[in-house]
């Protein structure tokens, strides 16, 4: 899952690397189900060959589309946070790049919903200084985990000492 080594620049480590909680996975995992169950009640249904191959093709287009693409789309997006930058990579046929410099960010929160703290993810939100604003991470898991790393590394990097009894 690590973002590979040729993309980053010397001197530069991973911090942290993760992508979306798997719960993104439990619509196309429902649909996966779905058209299975379909294909399979049109089977004890309906005695006709042309009529079977016609509606397990597509129950196969189905599960192409809504299972295999989703889960293909969440299999390559990757969120990395190295010492020096926050790095966002998505696309299966198109990739797409966003790359942040850790001294652009001004503010990392986090939002967890009822049914985000049950799972353990949440979404976390950076601000920056651009014309962005705010770059959203959804369904990030351990999020407030990943917000005070995240937190720490950009008081090392302001300056500040690190460390973890600060406040206690």
């Amino acid at each position: 899952m690590a973002i590979s080594q040729k993309l980053l620049n010397p001197g530069e480590s991973v911090v942290i690397s993760t992508r979306t909680h798997p719960k993104a996975l439990i619509v196309p995992l429902l649909a996966l189900v779905l058209f299975l169950a379909i294909g399979v009640a049109f089977m004890q249904v309906v005695d006709n060959g042309t009529a079977r191959i016609v509606v397990w093709a597509l129950a196969l287009v189905g599960i192409l589309v809504f299972s295999v693409w989703k889960f293909l789309v969440w299999f390559v997006a990757s969120y990395t946070i190295t010492n020096r930058r926050l790095i966002t990579r998505q696309g299966v046929i198109t990739r797409t790049g966003h790359d942040i410099p850790l001294t652009r960010i001004s503010d990392v929160a986090y939002e967890l919903g009822l049914v985000d703290r049950m799972l353990g993810c949440g979404t976390l939100v950076i601000s920056d200084a651009s014309t962005h604003g705010q770059v959203l991470l959804p369904d990030i898991p351990h999020v407030e985990e990943t917000q005070r790393r995240l937190n720490e590394l950009l008081h090392r990097l302001h300056g500040g000492a690190a460390t973890s009894d600060e406040g206690v």
